[in-house]
């Protein structure tokens, strides 16, 4: 998905965010589950490994449903985040998942 065309489906996420653009819950349309996570995804740098413990944080800060656990995962099985390790040692980095999505 482009820039454009990201800017666009925000829209359909609309329902789902409150006013502060939290996540107050994971759509459970498909292609708006997608929008959800190339959202959170959009808050981290590419070229930059996280911890565990950061990932968390950053999250804890994009949603209101307390499951930091659940968002982690969908990101790395969506393609958004690559993930070595496992726990507290885990490390994490944004991967392209548009590339996934192209081929």
């Amino acid at each position: 998905m482009n820039n454009d065309d990201f800017n666009a489906a925000l829209g359909r996420l609309q329902p789902f965010l409150d006013g502060s653009g939290r996540l107050i819950q994971m759509p459970p349309a498909r292609k708006i589950r997608r929008i959800a996570l190339e959202y959170l995804a959009s808050h981290f740098d590419f070229g930059r490994q996280y911890s565990e413990k950061q990932v968390n944080a950053m999250l804890g800060h994009l949603h209101t449903f307390s499951d930091a656990a659940l968002l982690r995962r969908e990101l790395v099985e969506a393609g958004y985040f690559g993930r070595q390790g496992q726990g507290e040692g885990a490390r994490y980095w944004r991967t392209d998942a548009r590339a996934k999505d192209e081929q």
